[in-house]
């Protein structure tokens, strides 16, 4: 029987970030039982200490909001999808950061309520948790020249002149699991939100585990230490990324309906 996640290709580079947390959920008969299990083996739990678990969608009380309710019970409901299958590997990869998004969240409902706007602090929050990539640069001058050609949308300095650095003095996580959905058949003109991590040079000497427990701390305090906003993301068209994408030529790159300029204020 053909699975919801049989066709995706994980081969692919932006699967890297989970693919190591999905190996046992994809070799299950039962992939949610096998993700409760991955869950209390890692101890994953709420920012109010709760230990985390994966429920069906039908078990989210009527007019619970989904954040409030992972906040009070640290039960999260998981539909038979793409979308909520990443979530959940999201959990898995990045625990401390989901926690602290969901505390942000849950303290926004909490203040807020639920309406038809989020406020801009959760909207953020949203963001975040659904279309993230996480881009983490060596603290130097050379990381300091791609952030800012990023910054400035010079696509062609940042992605062909520059390129050499991606692996080397930089390196991007997917995060939000809207993302990767959508990466699952990719398209030119996915573009993330991406939160920019400066990391001392040693950083990129250390293995992927090592790398992503590190991120996973850092960047979960940011989020603890600061007010969320839209302005704090880089937008990033992810296939633009040296070595993501096959036909990266000089024509590639010109496509203006992808790789835009900056907009003037």
């Amino acid at each position: 029987m053909t699975r919801f996640f049989d066709d995706i290709d994980w081969s692919r580079v932006w699967f890297a970030t989970v693919c190591e947390s999905a190996k046992d959920l994809l070799a299950a008969d039962d992939w949610r039982q096998q993700l409760n299990q991955c869950a209390v083996q890692a101890g994953l739990h709420n920012h109010l200490g709760l230990p985390l678990r994966f429920i069906a969608q039908e078990e989210l009380p009527d007019g619970a909001a989904y954040e409030a309710h992972i906040s009070a019970t640290g039960q999260v409901p998981t539909r038979e999808n793409l979308h909520d299958f990443f979530n959940a590997l999201v959990w898995l990869t990045f625990p401390a950061i989901k926690r602290q998004l969901n505390a942000l969240q849950a303290a926004q409902i909490a203040a807020l309520g639920i309406g038809k706007s989020r406020g801009p602090a959760r909207d953020a929050a949203t963001i975040f948790d659904e279309n993230a990539a996480l881009l983490v640069l060596a603290d130097t001058p050379e990381g300091a020249d791609l952030i800012a050609a990023l910054r400035a949308h010079a696509w062609q300095d940042a992605f062909v002149r520059q390129a050499d650095k991606f692996g080397g003095c930089a390196e991007v996580w997917c995060f939000g699991h809207a993302l990767m959905e959508k990466l699952v058949k990719p398209y030119k003109a996915i573009t993330a939100h991406t939160w920019v991590v400066m990391v001392e040079p040693a950083y990129f000497k250390l293995d992927a585990s090592a790398r992503r427990a590190h991120i996973d701390g850092v960047v979960a305090a940011q989020l603890a230490s600061q007010m969320l906003t839209t302005a704090d993301y880089t937008p990033l068209p992810v296939l633009g990324i040296p070595g993501w994408w096959p036909q990266q030529d000089a024509a590639f790159y010109q496509d203006q309906q992808v790789f835009r300029a900056k907009r003037r204020n």
